[in-house]
């Protein structure tokens, strides 16, 4: 079955691309909701015409998430490449994404705990089938709320593939010529020596767990804590002083288990560690969400490399600095993916 469309029927379900269907906009294009003959909804990513790297998130797309298939997983239903249109085309997941309801407080409550522990499970399903169960072993590379989706019933699906890399199987780590990815949620190891390896995916998933706990975002947040501290250096103080459940969103009330609370926690601490090889696998990470009776270690101090770097107050746009070469570099961080990043 031929994963292409013409682009009479793309431009056909959008209404010609109406601003009535525009359903999100980004660097390298816009998001349509479309309708096809049969009544099928689609969401379509129209590429920028002028977006060089857009072309090769396309071309990334494309071969990846074609092989890709599983229930956390956003589904590339197929693509449009007629004259200078570059169009994909994926299954419509209604509820938009996690960032739209997290990070909102008028929408927050509409996450209760039971919803919040099932996009953490989900999510961790979906990175396993990525980094272990599929025929290709994939690192996402920008796994982040505003690439979580959810669908009718609030199940998670991991999208935008664009800037996501193959790894081989013995997972050792390997040095990326540029570093992509969103600020917040990039690694150590990986944000300063641009060391790649399905870890990273296993980092940002902890950033993820906390910010879900909290209702905050990581990259925001040393610009609200007293100490200037991020997400992660805030949790595990908490949890040093044996209060981990101070960081609960508050509204959540008390309607929580505390054990299950606190066990995601320790994990999104466990997941977060300076040292990559001292963050579990996402088949451990698994098994722990699943069962009660496997003994969790204790966490380290995670590392702050953000946080010295930039410290306590952070401007729109932060200075990254290359030691080696004493020159600037710019990161984002209003929620959009760093694309052209060179490693030190």
């Amino acid at each position: 079955m031929s994963l292409q469309f013409d682009f009479g029927t793309i431009k056909a379900a959008t209404d010609n691309f109406s601003d009535y269907n525009k359903i999100g906009e980004g660097g390298f294009g816009s998001v349509y909701k479309g309708t096809l003959s049969d009544g099928q909804e689609i969401a379509v990513k129209r590429l920028s015409r002028s977006s060089d790297q857009g072309s090769k998130e396309f071309r990334n797309e494309i071969v990846l998430v074609a092989k890709l298939l599983h229930r956390n997983l956003v589904r590339l239903l197929g693509f449009c490449l007629e004259g200078e249109e570059k169009i994909l085309i994926y299954e419509f997941v209604p509820n938009k994404s996690l960032n739209y309801f997290l990070f909102d407080p008028a929408k927050q409550g509409q996450l209760n705990w039971s919803a919040r522990y099932k996009i953490i499970v989900g999510i961790a399903r979906g990175l396993l089938y990525l980094h272990e169960d599929s025929q290709l072993r994939v690192i996402h590379r920008d796994l982040k709320a505003s690439n979580i989706l959810l669908d009718r019933d609030m199940n998670p699906k991991i999208s935008d593939f664009g800037i996501a890399r193959i790894c081989h199987v013995e997972q050792r780590p390997e040095n990326a010529s540029r570093v992509a990815g969103t600020y917040g949620y990039m690694s150590p190891e990986y944000a300063l020596h641009g060391l790649l390896s399905a870890k990273l995916d296993v980092f940002s998933f902890g950033v993820l767990i906390l910010e879900i706990v909290i209702g905050r975002k990581n990259s925001l947040f040393n610009q609200i804590s007293d100490n200037g501290e991020d997400l992660p250096s805030y949790a595990w103080r908490l949890w040093k002083e044996g209060t981990p459940l101070e960081l609960i969103d508050p509204t959540l009330e008390h309607f929580f288990p505390r054990n299950e609370v606190t066990r995601c926690i320790h994990i999104g601490l466990l997941c977060v560690q300076e040292d990559p090889d001292d963050r579990p696998t996402m088949a451990t990470i698994l098994v722990m969400l699943n069962s009660f009776s496997f003994n969790l270690s204790l966490p380290k101090q995670p590392s702050a490399f953000m946080h010295r770097r930039t410290g306590p107050c952070i401007p729109t746009r932060v200075v990254e600095w290359d030691n080696s070469a004493g020159r600037p570099i710019p990161l984002s961080v209003n929620d959009m993916s760093i694309t052209e990043l060179y490693p030190r």
